[in-house]
């Protein structure tokens, strides 16, 4: 009996670390996919994320008085139109604590061209699992997984470097 237990033994410890191996192998292997969420535009449109399969999507958590958000937004702007009729989503996130009217003036005024929405309950911060920095923007392929997040401002030549691989 004990010539049996010392032959287990032998076999258990490297059994136990290649099933550790194989579950961590698949864990790595699989993208996290993008929530699945509806956010309400300021102009009440309502955009599903499952909706925009088959798209590039951006989703950019800001704030009208975040220093990196301001700074960023003319080049957010300069990408979106540059890659909008290559699928290219972009979906800007202002912050729970942003002003709601604020966040209204800022868009008419610098005449944000992409989809914008005030989370004013929070739902997407939670959802986008707790952001708390702006700004941080996510990026989706076209089967909804991501692959891209970016806390801070964003590396625009890495961005289009990025979107031009998703749209050939």
């Amino acid at each position: 009996m004990s010539t049996f237990k010392s032959k287990c033994k032998k076999w258990v410890v490297p059994l136990v670390a290649l099933a550790l191996f194989a579950g961590l192998a698949v864990a790595v292997m699989q993208k996290p996919q993008a929530p699945e969420v509806t956010f309400t535009t300021l102009n009440g449109e309502k955009i599903s994320m499952q909706s925009l399969r088959g798209k590039t999507v951006l989703v950019n958590f800001w704030a009208t008085d975040c220093p990196g958000c301001i700074k960023e937004m003319p080049e957010l702007i300069d990408t979106y139109q540059q890659y909008k009729d290559k699928n290219l989503v972009v979906i800007a996130v202002a912050m729970p604590y942003d002003p709601p009217a604020q966040v209204a003036n800022y868009t008419k005024e610098k005449a944000l061209p992409f989809n914008v929405m005030h989370d004013g309950y929070g739902e997407m911060v939670k959802a986008f699992g707790e952001v708390n920095l702006t700004p941080t923007t996510f990026i989706f392929d076209a089967q909804g997984n991501r692959v891209q997040k970016t806390i801070g401002e964003l590396n625009f030549p890495e961005l289009r470097k990025l979107l031009n691989q998703k749209a050939s």
